[in-house]
């Protein structure tokens, strides 16, 4: 006789695995991550760079050229080392603007935001930390535009009636209110990037805001262009960095203050369609 034994199996359990957490740090990390495995990223930051540099540069040497021969442009005239160094500030702005709706944007047309808002389905911690990056290496990237660009044009127009150094007074708020007047130019960009949801719808919106409306302005009658020109996004912000100002401009705290408050109105704007709408 033989005897059967019963052998009774232990459920096999799946092995732990660690429980994993979105977090603010984590989501950071990955826009981290994103932003610098584009190609487009490490050219437009060059190009931002370069503008920011040489334009300045372009502009001391101009001037000193002038005022060796005695024929300095009128545009010149009243130029300092601060003014001359930060002259390509307009087309930085552009390349860190752009690449701004680009980290946005850029996920809407090639699809890569469904996987993002899949992982983070909370949504916008995704935008602020879109924002919080790329705008801290915007941030980076024009302040030591500025300093390398003041750096080399005061050099050039030494013993000129431009010539400045650090410590004159207002040329380091000059210099940092640069970096960070470009800072928030990116977080504007990426707002509108996450707004428009179209790379270039972003681009054109962010062009008009900073270049073509200031235009547009001054065909109005001067009473009107001295109630609205000071508040618009590029004046308010070229307030930031300017070394001078008069009755037609605002001060550095509340060109800062005015242009602080157009960033928040453009985040909100993106915050509100992130949440309310799909993707």
């Amino acid at each position: 006789m033989s005897t059967l034994t019963a052998t009774v199996e232990e459920p096999r359990t799946a092995p732990d695995r660690p429980a994993y957490r979105v977090t603010g740090r984590r989501v950071l990390s990955s826009e981290w991550a994103k932003l610098w495995s584009l190609r487009s990223t490490w050219i437009t930051l060059g190009l931002g760079l370069l503008f920011l540099v040489a334009f300045g540069l372009i502009a001391a040497s101009r001037y000193k050229s002038g005022i060796d021969s005695g024929h300095i442009d009128r545009d010149f005239a009243d130029s300092t080392a601060v003014s001359l160094s930060l002259f390509g500030t307009n087309f930085a702005q552009l390349a860190l603007g752009v690449l701004g709706v680009l980290v946005t944007a850029g996920e809407y047309s090639t699809g890569m935001i469904r996987s993002t808002l899949a992982a983070v389905p909370r949504r916008l911690p995704v935008l602020w930390s879109k924002a919080a990056v790329f705008g801290l290496v915007a941030l980076a990237v024009g302040t030591l535009g500025a300093f390398v660009a003041f750096g080399f044009g005061s050099g050039i127009v030494s013993g000129t009636p431009a010539a400045m150094s650090l410590s004159h007074a207002g040329v380091l708020r000059s210099l940092l209110g640069a970096g960070l007047y470009l800072g928030l130019v990116g977080v504007i960009g990426t707002a509108l990037g996450a707004l428009l949801r179209s790379v270039a719808g972003g681009i054109s919106v962010l062009v008009a805001t900073f270049m073509l409306i200031p235009g547009l302005i001054s065909l109005l009658p001067s009473s009107w262009q001295d109630n609205i020109s000071p508040y618009l996004p590029s004046n308010a912000g070229e307030s930031m960095f300017a070394l001078t100002h008069d009755s037609t401009t605002l001060s550095p705290g509340a060109g800062l203050l005015v242009f602080l408050c157009w960033t928040v109105l453009a985040l909100g704007g993106a915050a509100y369609r992130l949440a309310r709408s799909d993707v």
